[in-house]
């Protein structure tokens, strides 16, 4: 099912995403902290004459990992090449990607956890020495050629850091987390798209929109562009509070940015499982959807709003969670020991 606040890109935001990317750090808004060091880091490369080291970026998708490598590229004044690690199924492919590099270029590799142990395995001589080892032969004959490389910068990004072997994490000079952004970021981010896709929306409307959008840019600009379907249609065109309300209404979409499978999840651990703790496995089999897809688009943000709490024994939903689907916390606390005051 298609989720209208999945972090995940979707055909439709393909386009659009290339129209509102921003180009510049100054033009990205919120995750100041990773701005600040880049600022440093891209300004003592340049005074070296030296490529960055190599940049992991981790984080819930749609924060602006993909967005914040080709801003790199465009702050260094170098070429990127973007890849994932789904699509290098060989060391040939990685091999042919690397070779066609230039000095100083950015190497993207989104979804990097995914790469095939033995492409990652080739990277680790590239990452550390700029040398591409290549077998030739086979057999007794077999021999190695050692290929120098020019000195680049590999960018990688990951919604499953812990996925990540330990020797590959080690290579990463810096290592950047994206967390969710604020209702103030995301409100301007949200005007910002309005004004470069020539949407008329009022501030009560735009904060409408920010509040549920997950702290998510591309859930922000998906929203916005349904409401702003929904204000052409009903409402003259102008997203106001009270446009933006009946659109997210229809959405199903409510204060916090909770849709239906949200609620589901939530509703499947209180009245199943008494509210927990219950297992990855059982839940994702309870609503007939994957465990990982639960761990990576599930449950980030329902963990940031303390909705769900992970346990050495299984998820719990919290009292936050029975109040907002408007349960009573019927879990009984737990007894207490004979010599507990």
């Amino acid at each position: 099912m298609e989720r209208i606040v999945s972090g995940k890109p979707k055909e439709e935001d393909v386009s659009l995403e290339t129209t509102l990317r921003p180009k510049r750090l100054t033009e990205f808004l919120g995750q100041e902290k990773v701005k600040d060091n880049l600022k440093i880091a891209i300004a003592a490369a340049q005074g070296r004459g030296e490529p960055l080291d190599h940049i992991l970026l981790y984080g819930p998708p749609g924060l602006g990992k993909t967005t914040l490598a080709n801003i790199i590229a465009a702050e260094m004044r170098v070429n990127i090449r973007t890849t994932s690690g789904p699509a290098v199924e060989r060391t040939g492919d990685i091999a042919a990607i690397i070779t066609s590099l230039k000095e100083d270029d950015v190497l993207f590799i989104d979804e990097i956890h995914r790469l095939n142990r033995t492409v990652e395995e080739k990277l680790y001589p590239t990452m550390e020495d700029f040398v591409l080892d290549i077998i030739l032969g086979k057999g007794p004959g077999a021999r190695n050629l050692r290929l120098n490389l020019p000195r680049f910068t590999l960018i990688g990004a990951t919604t499953r850091f812990a996925m990540l072997s330990p020797p590959l994490r080690d290579r990463f000079g810096v290592v950047y987390r994206l967390d969710f952004y604020d209702e103030e970021a995301i409100a301007a981010i949200i005007k910002r798209s309005a004004r470069i896709l020539g949407i008329e929306a009022q501030e009560g409307g735009i904060r409408e929109i920010a509040r549920r959008s997950r702290g998510t840019p591309r859930v922000a600009n998906r929203l916005l562009r349904r409401v702003r379907d929904y204000a052409q249609v009903m409402a003259e065109g102008v997203i106001t509070e009270k446009v933006a309300l009946e659109a997210l209404s229809r959405l199903e979409v409510d204060h916090l940015g909770l849709d239906e499978l949200d609620h589901k999840v939530l509703l499947t651990i209180i009245q199943k499982f008494d509210g927990g703790p219950v297992g990855l496995d059982t839940i994702a089999a309870s609503i007939s959807e994957e465990a990982d897809t639960i761990m990576d688009v599930y449950e980030p943000y329902l963990l940031q709003l303390g909705f769900l709490e992970r346990t050495p024994r299984g998820r719990v939903a919290t009292r936050h969670a029975y109040k907002h689907l408007g349960l009573p916390d019927e879990k009984k606390p737990p007894q207490l020991g004979l010599f507990s005051p």
